[in-house]
Formats: structure tokens, sequence, C-alpha cells
């Protein structure tokens, strides 16, 4: 998995590609608990090719934790991560454009 971090004013953009599963959340765990200077996040996941139950852990605890600021938003998702956000029921609590 390789992240890409950008900044937008107050919002951090991470590029995620690869997958985002057991043995690469963490990685991107560290990369988001490094970020310090951002009212909200935006994960573009157009180069995600799959998100396991350790990555969705991840995002929901994300969304926690940045709802109290202005929260975060996943964009330019494939129908294969979308499938998954639908089946778990992600796909009604997490900002997905």
């Amino acid at each position: 998995m390789t992240v890409t971090k950008n900044q937008n004013g107050s919002t951090v953009i991470l590029t995620v590609e690869g997958r985002l599963d057991t043995l690469t959340s963490p990685q991107l765990e560290k990369e988001i608990g490094e970020i310090t200077n951002a009212d909200s996040l935006e994960f573009d996941f157009s180069k995600l090719e799959y998100i396991s139950s350790a990555g969705l852990r991840l995002l929901l605890s994300t969304h926690k934790n940045y709802a109290k600021k202005a929260g975060i938003v996943i964009t330019n998702v494939n129908d294969t991560v979308l499938d998954i956000f639908d089946v778990t029921g992600f796909k009604d609590i997490l900002n997905i454009k």
C-alpha cells in the first residue's frame, strides 16, 4: 500500500493505493496519527483495490475522531470497495462522494 499526503487549507488529502487490510492498516493509522494540523481528512480511494475489516475499523475510528472537527470524506471509490461499504452498512455511516 502507498499513501500520499497533500494539504489543501485545513484539509489533508490521503490518496491510498493498493490494499487496505490487516497488514497495511497500521501504516495508514500511523500516517493519520502524524497529522496534527487538519480539521478534516479526505480519503481518495481512486487507486484502492480492496478494504478489509481492519481498514473499515480504522475508517470508523478516524470518523469518530474527526467528528469533533470538520469530519472526513471518502472520494473516488470504485465499485468493488463501494460494494463492501454497502454490504457492511458503512455507506450509511461515512461521507462517501
